[in-house]
């Protein structure tokens, strides 16, 4: 029994293709993880990358407590079930069952209890002596879960083992998977392109497109709140309905407005997590609702029927918005629409009904990048503001504005666009808690200003109708002025271009234990080189570089990135990169210092800096992230 994790792990061929791009997964013991999405997303090559049947080319990849990236297969303690059962044709399902663990040199006793174990387990007991030929799909399909289940692996992969069975068999057998992991109780990771099996299946599901995670959860979470658009119309049969729309705000109510002018309106307070912007009736967006969230209606959106299915217990009919009948097509967005209705509704083709979604399952998404404009905790919430003479007016309360703001921003109208995050306890601002939401571990206060909401995340001893007194972290804020930027998000991290090198020295080994101890030996200590002064990296960092980038990585430029807390300031230049302090950024609570190292610049946290100084930054080795220039992509 053993847990994964799978940290930042790239899948990059010759010719420059990600297959898997920066896939990242803690799977605990036990769990049913299923990777789903359509072909070519990078599922298949990512089992088969846990498995050892491809190379990792970056990211580290654990089973339990040891790194297995350079482990063959054979050593990893997994099994798999393929797609094509790869059952030997001459030899019987008895054979079959115990070839492997005869390779292994197991007592023939020993393998005769395994195999006996698992045939009544899979009940297949009868077919032992036959040969797969004679079998059926179903029948083979158990002797491949057969032949992997006597090894008692740690990990069990399974790649779209069910693709070729007819429906009723797939269905059967997915029963049978899900009784067999309970069974068990090990770790099973499981392809396939059937969001039906991933549903019915998995505990996590993790959504794949084109080598990207796009998200991973749980199937009812999926379902409730998909991430983005891809996500949402994966998941669910019928897909979800899709419109394009524009959203106008109304004092308590938001007017959803197609494309054919057709109308429905939704209170405010279900949508106020979306940002204002999208709230004046001038940006598109993607309305989404499922089927199965449409109800008939006396007063909801017109359309005529073109269609019917009966499938016994419900009906699924197909409709064209407005009340216009036309060809239908099957087009993501446009007039056309899908209602599911239970078996026994009076709908036939041709009818002119109304529809109206479930007000709690709507969804919206942007336009352009297809993102949930409902995430549980918003990014944040913009509200005006102005600075003059050094004055800043926020949320109806006057401060001295952050020197960095005055700067920028003096004698300005503005938009400050607060993250949740960004909000702590103080004193300079106070508004009342209308609603808390509990979003897994966190706490989403609902902070009423005016007829809109100011999101904060506050601790458990917080209560609704509280006055809440809060000061801004002003380097966490976005602030515009006529839709132009002023100053942006300060970001955590720094990020520096510079080369890579080895060093090789011969040393005398004073470990007592070793085998070569009181001998000389080569050692090899490796350099991230910043503007020719070099930092240590981790040796574990620079076999990594040597592994995946061969003897390239002494030709290369890299960039290195580290947390801008992680950055050392010393008076010496032996032990830091020489900067001068070319500028002081004051946002209040917290000060920046912008240092220059020949034509680079980064922020360090200002200690008291002033324009002029010099300073020597020192980055500790196992602080500090490589990155590929050449390909996007994290090497360690």
């Amino acid at each position: 029994m053993a847990n994964l994790k799978l940290s930042h792990i790239y899948k990059v061929y010759d010719n420059g293709h990600k297959a898997v791009n920066d896939f990242s997964i803690d799977i605990a013991d036990k769990e049913f993880i299923v990777f789903v999405g359509p072909s070519g997303c990078g599922k298949s090559t990512t089992l088969r990358m846990i498995a050892g049947l491809e190379t990792i080319t970056a990211g580290d990849l654990f089973i339990g407590d040891t790194l297995v990236n350079d482990m063959e297969p054979k050593d990893r303690d997994i099994a798999m079930v393929f797609q094509s059962y790869a059952l030997y044709p001459h030899m019987t399902v008895y054979e079959n069952m115990a070839f492997g663990l005869r390779n292994r040199h197991l007592p023939e006793a020993e393998i005769k209890e395994k195999v006996l174990e698992a045939a009544k387990m899979l009940d297949i007991e009868e077919y032992l002596d036959r040969k797969p030929k004679a079998m059926s799909g179903g029948q083979r399909q158990r002797v491949a879960l057969g032949r992997a289940l006597v090894r008692d692996p740690k990990v069990f992969l399974l790649d779209e083992p069910l693709s070729n069975l007819d429906a009723k068999l797939r269905a059967q057998m997915r029963t049978e998977i899900t009784k067999l992991h309970k069974k068990l109780q090990t770790t099973f990771i499981y392809v396939t392109h059937d969001q039906v099996e991933a549903m019915t299946m998995g505990t996590r599901i993790v959504v794949m497109k084109k080598g990207y995670v796009q998200q991973i959860d749980t199937p009812m979470n999926l379902y409730n709140e998909p991430y983005n658009k891809f996500v949402a119309g994966f998941i669910g049969t019928p897909q979800m309905n899709f419109f394009n729309v524009t959203l106008n705000r109304i004092n308590d109510i938001v007017e959803v407005i197609f494309e054919n002018d057709s109308k429905i309106v939704l209170p405010y307070e279900k949508l106020s997590k979306i940002h204002d912007d999208y709230l004046h009736g001038s940006k598109k967006v993607i309305f989404g609702i499922r089927p199965e969230h449409l109800v008939l209606s006396e007063d909801g959106l017109e359309c005529v029927i073109t269609n019917v299915e009966h499938l016994g217990n419900e009906c699924i009919a197909y409709g064209e918005l407005g009340g216009v009948e036309q060809d239908f097509s099957l087009k993501d967005e446009g007039n056309k629409i899908i209602v599911k209705v239970i078996e026994g509704t009076n709908i036939n083709v041709g009818d002119k009904v109304r529809i109206s979604p479930i007000i709690d399952k709507v969804h919206f998404f942007d336009a352009e990048t297809e993102v949930t404009l409902l995430s549980k905790i918003p990014s944040y919430s913009k509200f005006s503001a102005k600075i003059s003479e050094g004055k800043l007016t926020f949320l109806d309360v006057e401060i001295d504005a952050p020197a960095q703001l005055t700067r920028v921003c003096d004698n300005k109208n503005l938009d400050i666009e607060v993250p949740p995050y960004a909000i702590v306890r103080g004193s300079t601002y106070s508004l009342k808690v209308d609603k808390i939401e509990k979003i897994n571990d966190k706490n989403l206060a609902y902070l009423q200003f005016g007829n809109r909401y100011l999101f904060a995340l506050v601790d458990d001893e917080v209560k609704v109708n509280d006055s809440y007194s809060f000061d801004i972290l002003f380097d966490k804020v976005k602030v515009t002025s006529d839709n132009e930027i002023c100053l942006e998000e300060i970001n955590d991290q720094i990020s520096l271009l510079g080369t890579f090198d080895k060093e090789e020295l011969r040393e005398v080994d004073t470990d007592e234990s070793s085998p070569t101890y009181n001998k000389t030996i080569r050692k090899y200590y490796f350099h991230a080189v910043i503007e020719n002064k070099k930092f240590s990296l981790l040796t574990e960092s620079g076999y990594k570089m040597n592994a995946i980038e061969g003897n390239n990585c002494y030709k290369r430029t890299y960039k290195y990135v580290a947390n801008m807390n992680d950055v050392e300031v010393t008076d010496s230049e032996s032990d830091g990169l020489r900067v001068s302090v070319v500028d002081i950024l004051d946002y209040g609570v917290n000060k920046y210092a912008l240092v220059q190292a020949n034509e680079q610049k980064f922020l360090i946290k200002n200690k008291n800096y002033n324009v002029g100084d010099v300073l020597f930054i020192n980055i500790p080795g196992d602080k500090i992230s490589i990155y590929s220039t050449n390909i996007d992509m994290k090497i360690c």
